[in-house]
């Protein structure tokens, strides 16, 4: 699969915003007239976008908008699952969901059948000091790098990367830490060579700053092999520049990895017309939301309105986007492919479920029975 490659100017830092306003309801009927988004807790940049396209919508529609945080990844989940919120504004929780893997490996959860409306890019790569000595990924082979505990989001994007070097865990020295900012400081401190980082950490700033320097391995878009065994494991991720932070200027980019933050998500299930007027609002809207924190202007249609995401194209927003020209065959092609995984996911763990009630599999075995079973059956 081909990808695009962006080139943007990533910059961190938003505005604060209100979590909920409201207005009387006006003449416009596409959208309900009250709706609830949920999205990660108060603050987060997740909240803030979400707050922001709300009042977006707001201003020009006066229908009700109310955003639900929720800290977890589950949190979240449960609000969509049970149909309390309309939308949510979800992180790689909304893949996860969809391969039944990490939260959502037990029984009680299984592959979600999720869908996208869009995701605005976001970038990430494996970060280290410019005096590490290392300068590909493949350097990264027999070093310290740091993995997160209880963090799955950043550790299954280090394990993406990384196999672009055809790399897994197993093939560097792992390093416990217990929050993401501590794995970035400790390649500051010396303590680990390498760590995984959004491009908008605070910290990165400190060590570009520092005596040892900033690098980022590159990630080079031209690598064919390299994508093709990152995406094998993570079709969510495509390549990227960063052009503009740290580490990056227009004069020296640096090739990253690209992924969505926050997936616009509903279920499958969910009324194509709503979503079709869902998504032409937020796109329409964008005038009123674009300036509203640095990186809402990632939420241009040309770019966030197009795959790859954590979920397939909810058919809703992907008639939308055919009707004002917005999907391209290259769309289609990764749309069907996604679509394709996500029902051989169901496929295995129906079987899996089958085979377990057969043999009498304990539900504390079960995580451990689905592992197997996954690996066997989806590679």
């Amino acid at each position: 699969m081909t990808f695009r490659i962006h080139r943007r100017t990533f910059m961190g830092g938003a505005a604060a915003l209100a979590g909920s306003a409201m207005l009387p309801r006006g003449a416009f009927a596409e959208l309900p007239g009250t709706m609830q988004w949920t999205a990660s807790d108060v603050g987060s940049s997740g909240y803030v976008e979400a707050t922001a396209i709300a009042n977006a919508l707001i201003e020009k529609h006066g229908t009700r908008i109310r955003i639900v945080p929720s800290g977890t990844s589950i949190g979240r989940m449960m609000q969509l699952k049970q149909g309390r919120v309309n939308m949510g504004f979800l992180a790689n929780e909304c893949f996860f969901a969809t391969e039944a893997i990490f939260d959502f490996e037990t029984r009680e959860w299984g592959p979600q059948d999720l869908r996208a409306l869009m995701g605005r890019e976001a970038l990430f790569g494996i970060v280290t000091a410019a005096d590490s000595g290392v300068k590909t990924l493949a350097d990264l082979k027999g070093k310290r790098v740091a993995r997160i505990q209880a963090h799955p989001s950043t550790n299954f994007k280090v394990e993406g990367v990384l196999a672009f070097a055809g790399l897994s865990w197993d093939d560097v020295e792992v390093v416990e830490v217990p929050a993401y900012s501590a794995g970035i400081q400790a390649v500051i401190d010396g303590n680990v060579v390498a760590a995984g980082a959004v491009i908008g950490a605070s910290l990165l700033r400190e060590l570009e700053a520092s005596p040892r320097g900033i690098y980022w391995p590159p990630v080079p878009a031209d690598d064919q092999e390299g994508w093709d065994r990152i995406n094998r494991a993570a079709p969510l991720f495509a390549p990227s520049t960063m052009v503009n932070g740290p580490g990056a200027t227009p004069e020296n980019p640096v090739p990253l990895v690209a992924y969505r933050y926050p997936i616009l998500s509903v279920y499958a299930d969910r009324d194509a017309d709503e979503v079709y007027e869902l998504t032409k609002a937020i796109v329409e809207a964008y005038g009123l939301y674009k300036n509203a924190a640095p990186v809402m202007s990632a939420y241009d249609v040309k770019e966030a309105g197009h795959p790859p995401f954590d979920a397939p194209v909810h058919e809703g927003a992907k008639r939308y986007y055919q009707e004002i020209g917005n999907w391209t065959e290259e769309d289609e092609v990764w749309n069907e492919a996604r679509l394709e995984r996500l029902k051989a996911v169901q496929a295995a763990w129906d079987g899996a479920v089958e085979e377990a009630d057969q043999n009498g599999v304990p539900d504390a075995q079960w995580p451990e029975f689905w592992a197997e079973y996954r690996a066997t059956h989806l590679g």
